[in-house]
C-alpha cells in the first residue's frame, strides 16, 4: 500500500483546500451592456483601458477613435440606462461615450501616461506610431515612428527611479523600443530584439507597475522575457514553456507574472528563477491574440476567448472560476461570428472588482463581482 509522506500529504490538503476557496470565493455577474453603434467589424475593440483614477474607461481599435466612458455612470439606473430581466442594464453607446478623440489609423494599444494627472494617454497603432493624446486639448503632442511602418502591439511606461514616464513599445519589427516622452522623437533610449536576427514580432512590453526596473516581453518566438531596465543588453530571464506564439506578458507581484499564448493556456511564472508555477486552461485560443488582464488585489486573471466568452482564472486553480458569453444584442447581425476582443480590471477595491470586455462589434460588457462573505478580507 502506498502512502504519501506526512508532509506531501500536508501540502496536497493545502492545495486541495486553496482549489476549493478559489472555485467558490467570488460571486461575479454582468452588470451592464453598452451596445455598438456599428453592425459590422469595422467597429472591433482591441484595447480598454482604465485611467488613474480607476473612474474612466478608454477604448479604442478599428474604428479609428479613442472612446472615453464615465464608470459610474455605467454602473447607475438613470434615464438612459434601461434595466431588462436579471438586473442587467442596456446603454447606447451614443449615450455613454462621454467624448472621443479621431486618430488617423486601427489602434491596438492605448496606456495613460504616469505623472500626467489622468491628461495624457498614450496609443500605438497599425502603421507603427506611437502617439500621445492630450484630453483637454483632444489633440496629438507627441508622436514617433521607429517602427519602420510595423504594427504596434503594445505601450507602456514606467516611472522607475523616480525619474519622468519612460516610454516602451513592442511592434512586428522584432523591437522594443524605449523612448522619453520629454526628448526629441528621433532619439530613443535604447532597442531591444528578444529573438535576435530572427525578428520575431514583439506582442507586448509591460513594466513592473510597482516601480523596479523590470520590463517583461511576450514574443512570436513562444517565449517570455524579462528584460533589467539599468542592462538591456541581454534578458535577465528567459520564459520558455508555450508552444506557440506569447501574445501577453503581465505582472502579477513583484515576484510572479502571467503569460498567454496562442496554444490556449496562461502560466504563471516565478520571476526568481523562471519556472512554471502554474498552467491554467479552458478558454479556446489557437489564432487570435484574446487579451489578457490580471487583477492584482484579487489575484484574478481574465481573459477572452475565441468561442466568444470571457474567462476568469483564480491563480490557485488551474481552471476558470467563471466563464460568461457574449449574447448577441438585438440589432447587430454575424453573431456567430462575434468573438470577445479585449478585456480589462479596473485595479481598485479588496472585496469588489470589475471587469470590461469588448467584442469584436464594438459592443461593451461590464462585469461586477464580490468576495462571498465567509471569505472577507480582514
Amino acid at each position: 500500500m502506498n502512502t504519501l509522506h506526512p508532509y506531501k500529504q500536508q501540502r496536497q490538503e493545502q492545495e486541495q483546500e486553496q482549489e476549493e476557496e478559489a472555485r467558490h470565493e467570488w460571486d461575479l455577474s454582468l452588470s451592464t451592456v453598452v451596445s455598438s453603434s456599428s453592425s459590422s467589424a469595422s467597429d472591433v475593440i482591441g484595447a480598454i483601458e482604465f485611467d488613474p483614477t480607476d473612474n474612466i474607461v478608454a477604448t479604442a481599435g478599428i474604428s479609428r477613435k479613442i472612446r472615453f466612458y464615465g464608470l459610474p455612470s455605467l454602473l447607475r439606473n438613470s434615464a438612459t440606462v434601461v434595466v431588462v430581466g436579471g438586473g442587467v442594464s442596456f446603454v447606447d453607446q451614443a449615450t455613454a461615450c462621454e467624448y472621443y478623440i479621431c486618430t488617423p489609423a486601427k489602434l491596438s494599444s492605448l496606456r495613460w501616461r504616469p505623472g500626467s494627472g489622468g491628461r495624457v494617454i498614450g496609443s500605438g497603432d497599425y502603421d507603427g506610431v506611437v502617439t500621445e493624446y492630450d484630453l483637454e486639448k483632444r489633440t496629438p503632442v507627441f508622436e514617433r515612428d521607429e517602427h519602420g511602418g510595423r504594427r504596434v502591439w503594445s505601450v507602456d511606461y514606467t516611472r522607475h527611479g523616480g525619474v519622468s514616464a519612460i516610454g516602451a513599445s513592442g511592434s512586428d519589427d522584432g523591437t522594443m523600443q524605449v523612448w522619453d516622452p520629454r526628448c526629441p522623437p528621433e532619439e530613443s533610449l535604447g532597442v531591444v530584439r528578444p529573438a535576435g536576427i530572427c525578428r520575431s514580432a514583439v506582442c507586448c512590453v509591460e513594466f513592473d507597475p510597482s516601480g523596479g526596473p523590470a520590463v517583461a516581453v511576450g514574443c512570436a518566438d513562444r517565449k517570455g522575457y524579462i528584460y533589467d531596465m539599468r542592462k538591456l543588453v541581454d534578458p535577465a530571464l528567459t520564459l520558455q514553456g508555450h508552444n506557440k506564439t506569447v501574445s501577453y506578458v503581465r505582472f502579477l507581484d513583484g515576484g510572479t507574472v502571467v503569460t498567454a499564448g496562442t496554444d490556449g493556456c496562461l502560466k504563471l511564472w516565478s520571476v526568481e528563477d523562471g519556472s512554471v508555477i502554474r498552467t491554467y486552461e479552458g478558454h479556446v485560443n489557437s489564432r487570435n491574440f484574446v487579451g489578457l488582464s490580471v487583477w492584482r488585489n484579487g489575484a484574478l486573471f481574465g481573459c477572452r476567448s475565441e468561442n466568444n466568452k470571457v474567462f476568469v482564472y483564480d491563480k490557485r486553480w488551474g481552471k476558470p472560476v467563471w466563464v460568461d458569453g457574449f449574447e448577441p444584442v438585438g440589432m447587430n447581425s454575424g453573431s456567430d461570428k462575434r468573438f470577445v476582443s479585449s478585456v480589462c480590471w479596473r485595479q481598485s477595491g479588496v472585496d469588489q472588482c470589475t471587469l470590461v470586455a469588448g467584442g469584436s462589434d464594438g459592443v461593451l460588457q461590464v462585469y461586477v463581482g464580490k468576495r462571498k462573505p465567509c471569505y472577507y478580507s480582514p
